[in-house]
């Protein structure tokens, strides 16, 4: 089941905030956990019984290490196993069939791996699962427990499959008690309706501009056509990815939860720095306070500052996928990372405030090339013929037509990928005015009337990062 889907919006969410609003307080993560099992086990009927058992691990893990926190060597051998144990779910069914592949390889080997689906947003309860015992183990939160108000944590069905990536220490406060308003579900409802439509109205229909272009022989595309793909691409990323983070910030507070923003406008960014800093917050943030900071961040010198780095940057390409293309992916953007905190983002700095933010957009649209190109050799010829290397020619007849059919759609992505939307919405709210009360409530109906009748004929609906 997935946000844009009828099913969801006009069944399963519904039945589920009003059962929740009727039930007593004391009883509602009870029924926050049923509503998320019944959402995960409606596409994962199977695959339930993993993350049940990473709830139940871990919780019982945080128990051991409150148990055993005076007898050290106990606590951090339950930190160990609980650290082992969930990693070695998350690599058994995502990245066993990646190394045994590599060792057929490397070793001309005959190895037989099972090729099982994989458990969707496996990548995002499991870290979730780890950071709290860690947090417990580090005496940074409190231990759980209420089995119940775990379980509704790393089950919570807003942010379950695709995050953002929610801390305990985060929302721990916020599962014993937390306040619910109508200006605060109003205020949820929003944000829902918005990364509806930044989902249904925008990522969806310009990703059928790169899945063309990306069907298309390579031979045939010509340099405009190369360009206009990437950047569809980089535009689909972008809103499906923030639609479903917005969606789940809006049920998070539809429920009475305050989860972290995941995007802040990562395209206006003048740095790769910045970029990242602006791009899935919620995972930058996890590996900074559970890898890079670790290690030891920045505090030991240049030489294990910069193997810091290569690791948190390996470790977010691996993330991703069990393929070398986002390994790849992840070790590309580290490099400009590092090199930026060199000195070139010292120079970014000087620079006019266009130069940067030109540099950042160029770097970050090749840099999903190889994102989307599991093959190599496919994503250099690519990014060969976006600078004209066995391109058909400048621009061809296709080339002209999909930049004419797609050039107010461009514009509007364009727009829409600035904070000037939501400004524009905040000036008509502030104004305090008759036309400024109606119009806001108008704009959002219109935005979830458009986005229903676009899913009552969807032909085309994919969530990019439930892959992952």
């Amino acid at each position: 089941m997935v946000f844009s889907s009828l099913i969801f919006l006009f069944l399963f969410l519904p039945v589920t905030i009003l059962v929740y609003y009727l039930s007593p307080k004391k009883l509602r993560n009870s029924v926050l956990l049923v509503a998320s099992l019944v959402f995960y086990a409606w596409g994962e009927p199977l695959y339930i019984l993993i993350m049940i058992f990473s709830t139940l691990f871990d919780y019982a893990n945080g128990l051991l290490i409150e148990r055993y926190r005076h007898r050290q060597p106990v606590a951090k051998a339950v930190l160990i196993g609980s650290i082992a144990g969930s990693l070695g779910i998350l690599g058994f069914f995502k990245y066993a069939g990646f190394v045994v592949d590599n060792l057929n390889q490397l070793f001309h080997l005959q190895i037989q791996a099972a090729e099982l689906p994989l458990p969707i947003g496996i990548s995002f309860y499991t870290f979730q699962t780890m950071s709290y015992v860690v947090d417990v183990y580090r005496n940074k939160v409190p231990v759980q427990r209420n089995m119940i108000s775990f379980g509704a944590y790393v089950t919570m069905f807003p942010q379950l499959v695709a995050g953002p990536i929610v801390k305990y220490g985060d929302i721990a406060g916020q599962l014993a008690s937390r306040t619910m308003t109508l200006d605060r579900f109003g205020e949820g409802a929003e944000w829902f309706i918005r990364g509806l439509a930044k989902k249904v109205l925008l990522a969806n229909n310009i990703g059928l501009l790169w899945a063309s272009v990306k069907a298309t022989p390579m031979g045939e595309l010509s340099v405009l056509s190369a360009w206009l793909g990437i950047i569809a691409f980089t535009l689909q990323i972008y809103f499906d990815f923030s639609g479903y983070s917005d969606m789940a910030r809006g049920l998070g507070k539809m429920f009475g939860f305050d989860f972290m923003e995941n995007f802040n406008y990562p395209y206006i960014s003048k740095s790769i720095t910045e970029f990242w800093r602006r791009w899935h917050i919620s995972l930058g943030s996890w590996f900074r306070e559970y890898v890079y900071i670790p290690l030891g961040g920045n505090r030991s010198g240049l030489p294990k500052q910069l193997r810091n780095l290569l690791a948190v940057w390996f470790l977010t390409g691996l993330w991703h996928g069990a393929s070398w293309n986002f390994i790849i992916w992840g070790l590309y953007f580290g490099f400009f990372v590092t090199v930026e905190k060199l000195f070139l983002l010292k120079w970014l700095q000087r620079c006019p405030g266009f130069v940067g933010h030109v540099y950042t957009l160029l770097i970050v649209i090749i840099g999903w090339v190889f994102f989307e190109f599991d093959n190599l050799t496919f994503a250099g010829q690519f990014i060969g013929t976006m600078f004209g290397y066995g391109a058909h020619g400048f621009a061809d007849h296709q080339a002209l037509y999909d930049l004419s059919a797609n050039f107010i759609l461009l514009t509007v992505l364009a727009l829409c990928a600035t904070p000037l939307p939501r400004r524009v919405l905040s000036s008509l709210r502030e104004k305090g005015n008759m036309a400024g009360a109606i119009a806001v409530p108008v704009i959002y109906f219109l935005f979830m009337f458009l986005s229903t009748a676009y899913l009552v004929n969807e032909t085309y609906n994919p969530f990019l990062y439930f892959r992952f």
